[in-house]
C-alpha cells in the first residue's frame, strides 16, 4: 500500500481494484492523502450494491462521510432486497432499529419491514428475542392489514410468547380503523405512511376550455395529491415533459393562441424556471422520452400540419440536433424507451387516427416499422413496464377508449390486456412502485380528475387518489434522487404543512 502512495505521490497515477480498495483507503486515510481517499470512495460508491452496501457503510469513516451517507442512502432505498443479504443479518439491534424508524425507508408494503424483523431474530433467537418489542415498535403496523396482522404478527410464536408485543399488537388492531383522517393517520407514529422515494409529477393541461399551470405531486405511500402550481410558469398543454438529472423538462405545447418551440425546466431544489433552448419546430400534441441522457422529441403539430420531424436535446450543450424523420406523419402520439431503443405509437396525421407504429434506433440512426396496435389510438398513452410497452386508452375516430394492449418486442406482437376502469384520451401514464398509473385526460364529455393503476402481478386496475384539478391534455414525470424530496409529499409529523 505504501508503495502504491509513493508511486501516486510521483506519477498522478492510481489502479484501485476490489482486491486492494479496502487497504488502501485505510493507508490513504492514515497518511491523510485525501486524492487516493476520494478515488476510494468513488469506487466503492460504483460498486455498491444489496450485498456489499451494509458492509461499505460499517467500514466507511469521517473522512468518507459522502460515501457513508450514500452508502445509508442505498440500504433505505433497496431494503427490499437487502433483507435477504447475509450482511443484514450482521447488523446491531441499534443499527437496525434506526435504519426501522426512517420516514424515508422505502417499503412498499409494511408487510416486508415486520418479516425482516423476524427473519434478523430468527438468526440468532436465544441473544435477540429480547429485542423484538423495541423493533416491533418501530414497524408502522397500522398501515398492515388486519388479516396480515392476526397472520403474520399475531401468529408468530415469538409474539404470543412476548405479552407486551402481542397486547401492543392487539391495541392496534382494535384502534386502527378509529384513524380516518389523514390529519390523524399522519400524527400517529405506527400509522403514518413512510416517505416515497419517487413521486409522481401531473403538470399542466386543459381545464374548463383553457390550458392550466397546475402542478400537482402524487405521494403514492400516502395515496394523496399535493398541489405545487408554481405561478412562474406559464399555462400550457398539449406540451410533454421528461426528469433529467434533477430538472423536470417542459417542451412544447399550446396556450390556446401560441403552438410553443420552447422548453422550461424546473429545478426541483429550488422551485425555479428556467428556459433552456428552443426546438427547431413548434410543436404541441408531441411526445418525448429520455435516453442515454438526452431527450428526443417527436411529431406534433405546429398550427399547420402534421408533423414526422424528430430532434434530440443535449443538456451539457443546451442544443437540439435534428434527426431522421419518422415513417408517419403523427400528433396526438405516445413514446416510450426500452432495450435502448425509442418507440412511439399510435397517433393522428391529420386524417385518421393511427394504429401505427414504430422505433428509432440511436445505434443506427434509423427508424424501423414494427407491428400496428389491434386499434387506432388517437391521444394514447404507451409505456415500458414489465419488459413490455403498454399502449392504453385514446380515441379511435368514434369513441374514447378504455381498453389497452401490450407488446412484446421478442416476437413484435400486440396482446390484449385488462380494460381500465374509465374511458380516456389526452391524458398522463407513467410506472412508479413497480405499478402503471394513468392520470386525468377526457372522457368524451368532460375532463377528469381521476386516477386509477395497473399491477402486472394481479393483473387487475384499481382506483387511486383522485387529482385536485380536472384536466386532459397534462403531462406527467416521475421525479426521484431529491435532496429535498420530503417538500413534495403529504406532510409528515416532523415537518411543517407546504
Amino acid at each position: 500500500m505504501m508503495q502504491i502512495i509513493i508511486e501516486f505521490a510521483y506519477t498522478g497515477s492510481l489502479s484501485v481494484t476490489v482486491n486492494n480498495v479496502q487497504e488502501l483507503l485505510l493507508a490513504a486515510d492514515q497518511f491523510n492523502v485525501m486524492d487516493i481517499v476520494r478515488a476510494c470512495c468513488d469506487f466503492l460508491g460504483e460498486q455498491l450494491s444489496p450485498e456489499n452496501c451494509i458492509g461499505i457503510w460499517q467500514f466507511t469513516f469521517c473522512s468518507c462521510f459522502e460515501l457513508q451517507s450514500k452508502a445509508y442512502q442505498f440500504i433505505l432505498d433497496h431494503f427490499e432486497e437487502v433483507v435477504s443479504s447475509v450482511e443484514f443479518q450482521g447488523l446491531t439491534v441499534r443499527e437496525l432499529t434506526d435504519i426501522l424508524e426512517r420516514d424515508n425507508l422505502n417499503a412498499r408494503k409494511e408487510s416486508t419491514v415486520c418479516e425482516a424483523i423476524l427473519h434478523w431474530i430468527a438468526h440468532r433467537p436465544e441473544e435477540r428475542r429480547g429485542h423484538l418489542l423495541v423493533l416491533l415498535s418501530k414497524v408502522r403496523l397500522a398501515l398492515m392489514s388486519q388479516d396480515h396482522l392476526w397472520t403474520t404478527v399475531m401468529s408468530s410464536e415469538l409474539v404470543k410468547s412476548n405479552a407486551e408485543c402481542f397486547q401492543m399488537v392487539k391495541e392496534i388492531l382494535e384502534t386502527k380503523d378509529r384513524l380516518t383522517s389523514p390529519a390523524l393517520v399522519m400524527r400517529d407514529s405506527v400509522a403514518r405512511p413512510r416517505l416515497p422515494n419517487a413521486i409522481l409529477l401531473a403538470i399542466g393541461g386543459w381545464r374548463r376550455g383553457d390550458p392550466t399551470n397546475g402542478i400537482e405531486a402524487y405521494d403514492i405511500r400516502a395515496d394523496l395529491w399535493i398541489n405545487l402550481t408554481n405561478s412562474q410558469e406559464r399555462p400550457r398543454a398539449y406540451h410533454s415533459t421528461a426528469f433529467l438529472d434533477g430538472y423536470v423538462y417542459c417542451v412544447g405545447g399550446f396556450d390556446g393562441v401560441e403552438h410553443f418551440s420552447s422548453v422550461h425546466r424546473l429545478d426541483l431544489s429550488t422551485h425555479t424556471w428556467q428556459e433552456v433552448a428552443p426546438m427547431h419546430f413548434r410543436r404541441c400534441y408531441l411526445c418525448i422520452t429520455v435516453l442515454n441522457g438526452c431527450i428526443y422529441a417527436m411529431g406534433g403539430y405546429n398550427g399547420h400540419v402534421r408533423l414526422r420531424t424528430a430532434e434530440c436535446y443535449r443538456p451539457d450543450t443546451n442544443q437540439w440536433t435534428i434527426i431522421p424523420p419518422m415513417h408517419e406523419h403523427r400528433s396526438d402520439a405516445s413514446c416510450t424507451t426500452i432495450n435502448n431503443k425509442i418507440y412511439i405509437c399510435g397517433g393522428f396525421d391529420g386524417i385518421e387516427c393511427l394504429e401505427t407504429c414504430e422505433y428509432y434506433s440511436p445505434e443506427t440512426n434509423q427508424w424501423t416499422v414494427i407491428a400496428p396496435m389491434n386499434s387506432q389510438r388517437s391521444g394514447v398513452a404507451i409505456v415500458a413496464y414489465a419488459d413490455r410497452i403498454f399502449a392504453v386508452g385514446g380515441f379511435d375516430g368514434s369513441a374514447r377508449l378504455r381498453s389497452a394492449e401490450a407488446y412484446d418486442p421478442r416476437t413484435n406482437t400486440w396482446y390484449e390486456v385488462p380494460s381500465m376502469l374509465t374511458a380516456r384520451s389526452h391524458f398522463g401514464i407513467e410506472v412508479i412502485d413497480k405499478l402503471l398509473f394513468v392520470v386525468g385526460g377526457f372522457n368524451g364529455f368532460s375532463t377528469l380528475r381521476k386516477v386509477e393503476y395497473y399491477n402486472v402481478v394481479t393483473d387487475e386496475w384499481s382506483a387511486a387518489c383522485h387529482m385536485e384539478i380536472s384536466r386532459s391534455a397534462l403531462s406527467c414525470c416521475v421525479v426521484h434522487g431529491l435532496p429535498n424530496m420530503a417538500e413534495y409529499t403529504w406532510c409528515r409529523e416532523a415537518r411543517p404543512l407546504l
